[in-house]
């Protein structure tokens, strides 16, 4: 027998009798003491706000826990979601991850090596940005229609995106691609300051864990032999926008709450390409066809080779984006923040290598040190988010 003991005047059911008849009866006409007590209960919980418990387990739908971890992810600083790697994961689960880690790292290498190469025989970044993000429009496009699905998207983040990205570019045509990475590794220092305006409190450890970052930024700026002040105002223009965007998209994420990191990034992309377009062509348009016969000219008249460059870059550029989403679906955000770290790392050696910049001990001390403050500071965050959810438990 069961009875329903919600404040309602429709009749509970009981199964069917012996003789083949379903019979009824009303909690208000049999028990009039429980039915009074039961509408006290409801009445006094409805008065503290507490009505949770009598709503329907559907009425509020749960954010999907991708959406949540590609905000925790793009703030940078850690998440209150459980890290689920502490779980043990079967050997299939950890190859895959072994292996998307390394596919990130590898497109990320590719494509900063392809965009310095390009931009070294054809230096016009504002057009490289553009078609970069133009080669992830495409991909993303002929994804939506293979699929039959185009999410929505609020435009903020995608104007922070753009800004973002072509900064970096820009930085990356000025100076050497470490010295670009080890002023980005310093994209912490505003997310700390621009989320403190906006009301955020952060505890005393995790401003003392920015300060190696701005210690070694600046030690290896002052001893980069490449040093250019364009490229260093770049970097930091690149910091401001990639911090807004994500602090944009971590707000406006419950528009888009069924979709993934990888779908939210290709819209950002295409929402970013429609906003660089104009603004490229008015800025170098009319430098890009002599550009162009230079640029044939620099790598020997092969000009299959300079377009295989440009088309790399754009190619992996996407690549690398799709790579780090994918490994998001599968780790922390804790992890994840450490692994872009780690990846900084990876780049800045192999680009360094690459191209043979001549580094000093000095700037190799201050990249060194700012890496390890982006660390800390990784660590120090996910320990606060966690100190805030166990909070919101009590």
């Amino acid at each position: 027998m069961s009875l329903n003991l919600t404040h309602s005047p429709t009749p509970a059911a009981f199964p069917k009798s012996t003789t083949g008849h379903r019979r009824h009866f009303s909690i208000p006409a049999a028990f009039p003491q429980l039915h009074r007590r039961n509408s006290s209960l409801i009445s006094a919980s409805a008065a503290n706000g507490d009505q949770s418990r009598f709503l329907p387990a559907q009425s509020a739908a749960p954010r999907s826990r991708l959406a949540v971890k590609s905000a925790a992810a793009a703030e940078g600083s850690g998440s209150s979601i459980p890290d689920s790697d502490s779980n043990p994961k079967p050997v299939n689960q950890t190859l895959k991850l072994a292996t998307v880690f390394g596919l990130w790292y590898f497109h990320n290498v590719i494509f900063n090596i392809y965009n310095k190469k390009s931009l070294n025989v054809f230096p016009y970044p504002w057009f490289l940005a553009t078609f970069q993000l133009f080669t992830g429009c495409i991909w993303m496009l002929a994804n939506w229609s293979i699929n039959r699905r185009f999410p929505k998207i609020s435009k903020d983040p995608a104007l922070f995106h753009t800004v973002g990205h072509i900064s970096a570019c820009v930085s990356f045509s000025k100076v050497a691609v470490s010295f670009t990475h080890v002023i980005k590794s310093a994209e912490p220092v505003f997310s700390v300051i621009f989320s403190s305006f906006l009301g955020e409190i952060y505890p005393l450890k995790v401003w003392l864990s920015i300060l190696p970052i701005v210690f070694g930024c600046s030690l290896a700026a002052v001893t980069e032999v490449s040093f250019n002040l364009g490229g260093l105002s770049g970097a930091m223009i690149s910091n401001f926008g990639f911090v807004l965007r994500n602090i944009y998209s971590k707000k406006s994420l419950q528009n888009f709450k069924e979709i993934d990191g990888l779908n939210l990034y290709g819209l950002i992309s295409l929402v970013s390409f429609v906003y660089l377009l104009p603004v490229a062509i008015l800025v170098e348009g009319s430098q890009w066809v002599g550009g162009y016969k230079n640029a044939i000219v620099a790598v020997g008249g092969r000009s299959m080779e300079f377009y295989g460059m440009v088309l790399c870059s754009g190619i992996f550029y996407h690549l690398y984006n799709q790579s780090s989403y994918q490994a998001l679906d599968d780790i922390s955000p804790l992890t994840f923040s450490v692994g872009n770290t780690m990846k900084r790392v990876v780049v800045i050696v192999a680009t360094v290598l690459f191209f043979r910049n001549p580094v000093k001990p000095l700037n190799a001390l201050g990249s060194g040190i700012a890496i390890l403050g982006t660390f800390l500071y990784s660590q120090v965050t996910a320990k606060k988010g966690k100190k805030k959810e166990e909070e919101k438990s009590s």
